[in-house]
């Protein structure tokens, strides 16, 4: 493929994840934001642009940023917070080649508490087994390079934080593996709070067993992609014009 058709291709995958984190309940007005750097680029990102509600999106709408934040190709603008937490994250860690940020119900809970942990008490929850980082730090809103650099210097080579008082970032290499460990993420968070809601003791996996699982199911890598293109189907039948 060309470097064009694998930029379009990307920026149709994305508005695809944009389209279906709505369905989901994921999204939050027209807040919160997704990014994804350009296949084969180190300097070149794609973002949704401040204004346009996620069930929206399309391809063409997305917003094309430079390694030093400024816009290359898009209408519009870039919320302030998503300009400073995406870049200086893109920037700073080469393992966020997509990086995901929502204030997605059930994680957000579990940020506004005093212990903000996710417990090993579940299938889905093995899977983030220390690939999580809790920032306890809470400085209101991201609005300056100093802020951005904070967040990405505490992510470090992990995958997730959980940022307190505030929502969630989940970064991956790819953005199909980014958005299935940010689904399963909140399905984890979700039966957290049901199971604390019983007010009864919760049930951890011994540390074997959640070490064992968590390479089950982290071994297959395909999964991430076979879950985006079942997406993508659904949306070529019901929402095709998010491709355009």
């Amino acid at each position: 493929m060309s470097l064009e058709s694998d930029v379009q291709s990307a920026r149709a995958d994305l508005a695809a994840v944009f389209r279906w984190a709505t369905r989901l309940g994921f999204h939050e007005g027209i807040c919160n934001h997704f990014s994804l750097m350009v296949p084969g680029r180190d300097d070149l990102f794609l973002i949704n642009a401040h204004g346009t509600h996620w069930s929206q999106i399309t391809a063409s709408s997305l917003m094309l940023l430079n390694s030093e934040g400024d816009i290359v190709e898009g209408e519009g603008r870039v919320e302030e917070t998503a300009l400073y937490i995406h870049w200086r994250v893109h920037r700073a860690l080469p393992h966020a080649r997509c990086v995901l940020h929502t204030h997605m119900p059930y994680a957000t809970a579990l940020t506004s508490l005093e212990d903000q942990r996710l417990h090993m008490i579940n299938q889905n929850c093995v899977r983030f087994h220390d690939r999580i980082v809790y920032d306890d730090a809470y400085n209101g809103l991201a609005l300056d390079n100093d802020e951005g650099d904070r967040i990405a210097a505490a992510l470090g080579e992990r995958d997730v934080m959980f940022m307190g008082n505030h929502g969630i970032l989940v970064v991956g290499r790819s953005l199909a593996n980014a958005w299935d460990d940010l689904y399963y993420l909140e399905r984890a968070c979700e039966n957290q709070v049901l199971a604390m809601s019983t007010g009864l003791p919760l049930r951890e996996i011994p540390t074997q067993l959640i070490l064992a699982t968590k390479n089950q199911i982290l071994d297959d890598a395909s999964y991430g992609e076979r879950h985006l293109a079942a997406i993508c189907e659904v949306l070529d039948a019901e929402e095709p014009a998010y491709k355009l």
